[in-house]
């Protein structure tokens, strides 16, 4: 059906931006403490999937942090520039104690989907960095209904029903946009196939 289409571009296709990796200075892997830091390593990277991040351009960028105790630590505390927006700021991220501080970057990529912590791995990367998983799509949920209509006296019809909840970073109106623009761009591919597809009016107005 339409509504099952539009739900599953709208969960796996759309384009958003995520963290890819996080380098936390001195430590040099998932499993490791940080003094002074309520939460662990592991923790914190949990946390950090949770970042709603808006992406201006298409090329990687670096955020930075860098924070002393006592503090508790929100994504507002992270250094952006103007090609990145973290849209909610108040989201947690740990807490450090008094005398103690923590510096780390982030690397943000914009794509499509999800892509696991293996594949952001990188030959080349800083020891210490540490891949993480990035859910790039900016959709978290979507639910259809479909019910019968009526249109005039000819009771044949159906209505649709879509509720879609993001992130922030994209308002469910542009969300269900794109997602119907990208089952048309696919769709295109078909209808071009013969001059009687494309000749042919399918979609008419009802009477009034």
């Amino acid at each position: 059906t339409l509504g099952n289409s539009l739900r599953r571009v709208l969960l796996s296709s759309l384009p958003g931006a995520a963290v890819t990796s996080i380098k936390i200075d001195g430590v040099l892997h998932e499993f490791d403490t940080i003094p002074g830091v309520r939460e662990d390593v592991m923790q914190i990277i949990l946390n950090v999937k949770g970042l709603a991040v808006k992406s201006y351009v298409e090329d990687e960028k670096i955020l930075e942090l860098e924070v002393e105790g006592p503090a508790e630590v929100t994504a507002g505390d992270i250094l952006t520039d103007s090609d990145i927006e973290l849209v909610n700021p108040d989201h947690y991220l740990f807490t450090i104690a008094e005398g103690h501080s923590l510096r780390a970057t982030m690397t943000v990529a914009k794509k499509r989907g999800y892509v696991p912590a293996e594949g952001n791995k990188k030959d080349d990367a800083p020891v210490g960095t540490l891949a993480v998983d990035s859910i790039y799509t900016p959709v978290k949920k979507v639910n259809y209904q479909v019910e019968p209509a009526r249109v005039g006296s000819n009771d044949g019809f159906d209505k649709l029903t879509i509720e879609i909840m993001t992130n922030g970073t994209i308002i469910p109106e542009d969300a269900l946009g794109l997602s119907a623009r990208v089952l048309i761009e696919h769709l295109n591919l078909f209808t071009d196939l013969t001059d009687v597809a494309k000749a042919t009016e399918v979609m008419k107005e009802t009477e009034k």
